[in-house]
């Protein structure tokens, strides 16, 4: 073989061995380019997903203001709607006490305190008030509040109650005032 055919076949491998070291550049590059667009990628997720995330707590946030505004708007109106009813009752109660300042007959001041009295009691009766009736039942702890025990006139009221000192009193069934009892022993 020649020196120029060795120096060819030199120059076609050396050429070869670029050709591939290109190729393998392009590759490379390829790969890093996909490495490069797959982060890319991925940061542009984790921003939209860090988007979502604050928007979110803000609208949380917003909803808690919100929520606790709310409630703080309903405590204060929250006996709104019995106040206005017993206005009423406040009204009826202003003209008794002018008529009774002008009446001197003692039973129509007794019939228009009456008739307030019951106004007043069917206005809470409306509301879903109720009186815990106590006469001669068994002492509940659950209901009541013992403020004495005395001895029993009859064998029969021991344990029961045999005075009422004031009235005790559920709203829906539910109470909210125990009465104060007298028990017998």
């Amino acid at each position: 073989m020649s020196k120029q055919e060795n120096q060819g076949k030199e120059r076609e491998s050396l050429e070869e061995t670029n050709e591939n070291q290109s190729a393998e550049t392009n590759e490379n590059e390829l790969v890093e380019e996909v490495q490069v667009s797959e982060t890319e990628k991925l940061q542009q997720q984790l921003d939209e997903q860090k988007d979502k995330f604050v928007r979110l707590l803000a609208e949380f946030e917003n909803y808690k203001r919100r929520t606790a505004k709310e409630r703080m708007e309903l405590i204060q109106t929250a006996g709104k709607d019995i106040i206005v009813s017993l206005l009423d009752v406040l009204d009826d109660c202003d003209r008794a006490e002018k008529q009774m300042q002008t009446d001197t007959d003692i039973k129509h001041v007794k019939e228009g305190a009456a008739l307030v009295f019951n106004k007043f009691r069917n206005v809470m009766q409306a509301k879903g008030v109720k009186v815990l009736e106590n006469a001669n039942n068994d002492f509940d702890v659950e209901q009541h509040e013992a403020i004495a025990e005395i001895p029993a006139p009859t064998p029969e009221l021991s344990g029961k109650i045999i005075d009422e000192v004031q009235k005790g009193y559920l709203l829906n069934d539910k109470l909210i005032r125990f009465a104060k009892v007298v028990v017998g022993k």
